[in-house]
């Protein structure tokens, strides 16, 4: 009776609900730590994809900041031109107003004087101001105001003034006083550090507008800089040089969507993306060069294309708004390569030489080639300076050609999460598939290999029969309380053996499906991956083969074919 009662008391039945509570959750824990493995290197892969989906998205948001940031610098510094030298603008377009007003003889020349008597008290330091007072007197006939004016313009910038009225004077048709003041611009340059507004002599020399002996004049100058700078060591590597940095400029970032594989599952593509958009550069450059050489001379009157290169002079070269303008122009990098810095820096880097204000002669040529907007030069001028740098370009395109192809690699990486392999031309499908296959076996069999009840649980079911066995025992010889807790301790621990089998078999089968599901997405990976490999390999041998339309097209350019009336005693500029 005693035995009953603390039977009783003992409340078999909540002992036995906590053991089962007990029994699950420690089934959970068990489930799970037999998963460990396999769930670090699934929660390794997620946070590597996380990284690099973090990274790229960091980048991305990184160039719209920027690329804001660029759109608003660039209305300050428009503004803040506008407000140093706005002022100039009135000055600069009074100057062809002047000159055409005359033509036509409608205006007053006491207004004229007072229109440039008033604006040479309102720009003071400007160097056009006492040049237009100075071009006013000459128009009314008062030499001794003209020869004071003059002597003033030339007293603020002594080049600007010498182009200036050597235009003038061809404008006039004063072919020798064109003529005396082109020499006087042209004695104070030095080949290797000419002065950036030699290029409205070109402009001018390119375009036929100046006179026989003129033209004489300019060829046989530029003919003795050449030679002396074709006599400087390594001269023809730094044309190399030189020009290969100005083509590479017209390279364009290319439209990548249609390789969606190969950005995500190869580390190779930064390098295939930049081999493509080297290729890519012929098209582009063809382009360039076509829409130069097809632009028809122009018909204009010579005084209307006189204008045009005054209008540039007094516009375009005015060296205190060189800083905004080096500014202006790296603020529209970042714009047009949407808000890549990095990318704006490189082109600029090249760009810079088009606002030095001194440079040598060829590097002179190459700005007004391939930088026009920054360099001012006009098509004649572009067309001129690639007849006579033709060899130069040839060999700077050829080297570009060749360093680019060189870049091009031999194997192009697959990797497709565990997996790293790689591929020539995208046609070792099958290796590649059964390599992959044979990985994922590997990882599944070291994956199952650690999913297995461990030498406890498999005692469980042995000892747990025998605790139970036990246990009736005592319960039938009369300790019931004993005898009870035995059997309860020994239907635990086989229920604990067979829930847990049962749970390492799902984990077991969890564990097969998830390699299962990696090796099928992961061959369509690879086979997708393969494709594009294909797909890039043929893209750019089309987009390869085109650099020899722009070789072809340079071999038929000749200096006199972009120069009128040229001299003929130069054996390199000469009809």
């Amino acid at each position: 009776m005693s035995d009953e009662r603390i039977i009783r008391q003992a409340d078999l039945s909540k002992i036995a609900n906590n053991l089962g509570v007990i029994h699950e959750d420690l089934r959970t824990i068990d489930s799970n730590v037999g998963n460990v493995n396999q769930n670090v290197r699934v929660v390794y892969d997620e946070i590597e994809s996380l990284a690099r989906e973090f990274r790229d998205f960091v980048g991305l948001q990184q160039k719209a900041n920027r690329l804001g940031q660029a759109e608003t610098r660039l209305v300050k510094i428009r503004q803040e031109l506008e407000k140093k030298f706005g002022h100039y603008d009135i000055v600069r377009r009074a100057t062809t107003g002047i000159l055409q007003a005359d033509d036509l003889g409608i205006v007053k020349r006491d207004t004229i004087n007072d229109v440039t008597e008033e604006l040479m008290i309102s720009t003071p330091g400007y160097w056009l101001a006492p040049c237009l007072v100075a071009l006013a007197a000459w128009i009314n006939d008062q030499p001794e105001l003209a020869e004071r004016a003059l002597k003033e313009g030339i007293k603020r910038n002594d080049e600007k003034t010498s182009l200036f009225f050597a235009l003038i004077c061809r404008r006039a048709d004063r072919k020798d006083a064109c003529l005396r003041w082109t020499q006087r611009y042209l004695a104070s340059q030095d080949e290797e550090d000419l002065d950036r507004k030699t290029v409205i002599i070109l402009d001018a020399f390119a375009s036929g507008l100046l006179g026989a002996d003129t033209e004489g004049v300019i060829s046989r100058q530029m003919n003795e800089w050449l030679r002396h700078l074709e006599e400087q060591p390594g001269f023809t590597e730094k044309q190399i040089e030189q020009w290969s940095q100005a083509i590479q400029l017209k390279r364009k970032k290319i439209n990548s969507s249609s390789y969606t594989y190969l950005r995500k599952y190869s580390k190779t593509w930064p390098d295939l993306q930049d081999i493509l958009e080297g290729a890519h550069l012929h098209a582009e450059m063809f382009h360039y060069l076509t829409a130069i050489f097809e632009q028809e001379a122009s018909t204009s009157a010579v005084k209307e294309q006189l204008d045009d290169i005054l209008d540039n002079l007094v516009t375009a070269f005015d060296d205190e708004e060189l800083p905004l303008r080096k500014e202006e122009k790296f603020e529209q990098f970042i714009v047009d390569f949407e808000g890549d810095e990095q990318r704006a820096r490189k082109n600029m880097a090249i760009e810079e030489t088009a606002f030095e204000t001194h440079k040598d002669f060829t590097q002179l040529l190459t700005d007004a080639a391939m930088k026009p907007e920054s360099s001012n030069s006009s098509v004649s001028t572009q067309k001129f300076a690639f007849a006579l740098s033709k060899e130069w370009v040839t060999n700077a395109y050829n080297d570009v050609v060749a360093k680019n192809r060189m870049k091009i690699p031999n194997h192009i990486m697959i990797n497709v999460d565990t997996f790293n392999d790689k591929t020539t031309d995208g046609h070792n499908e099958n290796e590649l598939i059964e390599r992959f296959n044979h990985l994922v076996d590997s990882e599944m069999q070291n994956a199952l290999s650690q999913c297995v009840m461990s030498g406890f649980e498999n005692f469980c079911l042995y000892g747990g029969g025998s605790i139970f066995g036990i246990g009736m025992l005592m319960f039938l010889v009369g300790s019931i309380f004993l005898g009870t807790i035995a059997i309860i301790a020994g239907i635990g621990m086989m229920i604990n053996h067979f829930s847990k089998k049962k749970a390492i078999e799902n984990s077991r089968g969890k564990i097969s499906r998830q390699f299962e599901d990696k090796r099928e997405k992961g061959c369509q990976v690879i086979r997708a991956t393969l494709a594009e490999v294909v797909d890039f390999r043929l893209e750019f041998a089309e987009k390869d083969s085109e650099s020899q339309k722009v070789i072809d097209f340079l071999d038929q350019i000749t200096p006199e074919q972009y120069v009128r009336k040229l001299a003929t005693t130069n054996r390199r500029i000469k009809v």
